[in-house]
């Protein structure tokens, strides 16, 4: 199973508030019949309980059957993860302090796909039809960047933005898998550059020191429309980086070896590089990593990475001029004491993760 989330066009926001604004009454309908059930009984319904009490609404409220019936599973699903009796409420009202993002589920039945057409060099537009109530239809135009045509669609969910923009993440089966390479290669995760493979590729998003400047402009104008667009653009160029990197590391290996830096070690208040460590996206890395691998039959392994700064890659030792502690972060490249071999650091640090990922598959150590 895999998600693929498209842009919708902007000519279908009128009909979605609509839709949205039924599934919230839905929801909160659902929400307070089981809390109050919960006080008189002691019990707790399930999703099919509540189906009994949602039947036949769906005319009224201009929503599929099986869309009330997703909304049901959701809420007995999410009471269920979250252990509460009530859960939050849900408005997409302007005026509301607390406004709820749109969300609107679909299952396999009430979606079918109709067809791609090409709008560009590149450029492709899917167009898909969704049942609503008495027969009425929706028809959506989506910005289609992974070609439809050659998915088999098995859900649907329309789920809004912080800046009103809305997108489909549909689930699909049966999708083309991509094929892995054969080499094998190690990475080593730091701040000045967000990863260093151990083929001396190099990541550096670094897109919050980028737009700091402007950011800082638009917060004191109190400008909070251009404020959430900054933020977005920043989050998306840093999600494009990565995916692109990790998309060429699948193809070229067959064995991917990651160190297990994690970054809270880097959040506290001693520390002073939350910013940057949240700007590196570490876990954002090591997550595509991580189902890239597993689509492509690519072996991933996280391994502990001490001492493979300090270690060199070439005798394996620990030599007197290698860089130790926090005095020596500002050290990028040094040159061995035992055999006088030049390494760049994360180079050097990466081939060792490698090499540790390597010793750990030949004596069938399971990963970490």
């Amino acid at each position: 199973m895999k998600t693929l989330k498209l842009r919708i066009k902007d000519k279908h926001v009128k009909e979605l508030n609509q839709l949205s604004g039924s599934v919230n009454f839905v929801w909160n309908y659902v929400n307070a019949l089981c809390f109050e059930h919960l006080k008189r009984t002691g019990e707790f319904f399930s999703a099919y309980d509540l189906s009994q009490y949602t039947k036949g609404s769906g005319e009224y409220l201009g929503l599929h059957s099986q869309t009330l019936q997703a909304i049901n599973e959701t809420h007995a699903k999410s009471r269920k993860q979250f252990k509460k009796a009530k859960l939050n409420w849900r408005t997409n009202r302007p005026d509301a302090k607390r406004k709820s993002l749109g969300w609107i589920p679909f299952k396999k039945s009430a979606i079918k796909y109709l067809h791609t057409r090409q709008t560009g060099k590149k450029a492709l537009k899917s167009t898909i039809r969704l049942s609503l109530s008495k027969g009425d239809k929706l028809i959506i135009n989506v910005f289609d960047s992974y070609n439809l045509s050659l998915y088999q669609i098995n859900t649907l969910e329309i789920v809004q933005d912080s800046r009103n923009r809305w997108y489909a993440c549909i689930t699909v089966k049966d999708y083309p898998k991509q094929v892995s390479g054969t080499g094998s290669v190690g990475i080593d995760l730091g701040l000045k550059e967000a990863a260093t493979t151990s083929n001396g590729e190099k990541l550096i998003p670094k897109q919050t020191q980028k737009w700091a400047h402007k950011l800082a402009t638009a917060q004191r104008a109190k400008n909070k429309e251009r404020v959430k667009a900054i933020h977005a653009k920043i989050k998306n160029t840093r999600l494009d980086l990565i995916h692109k990197f990790t998309i060429k590391l699948v193809k070229d290996n067959a064995l991917i070896v990651v160190g297990d830096v994690k970054s809270r070690s880097f959040t506290t208040k001693k520390t002073k590089l939350a910013k940057s460590t949240y700007d590196a996206g570490w876990f954002e890395l090591k997550r595509q990593l991580e189902y890239k691998c597993k689509h492509a039959g690519c072996h991933f392994e996280i391994v502990n990475e001490k001492y493979t700064t300090q270690t060199c890659s070439y005798c394996h030792k620990i030599s007197d001029s290698s860089p130790k502690g926090r005095t020596g972060l500002g050290i990028r490249g040094w040159t061995c004491a035992e055999c006088g071999t030049w390494h760049d650091r994360d180079i050097n640090a990466a081939k060792n993760i490698l090499a540790v990922g390597l010793d750990r598959l030949a004596v069938g150590i399971p990963s970490v």
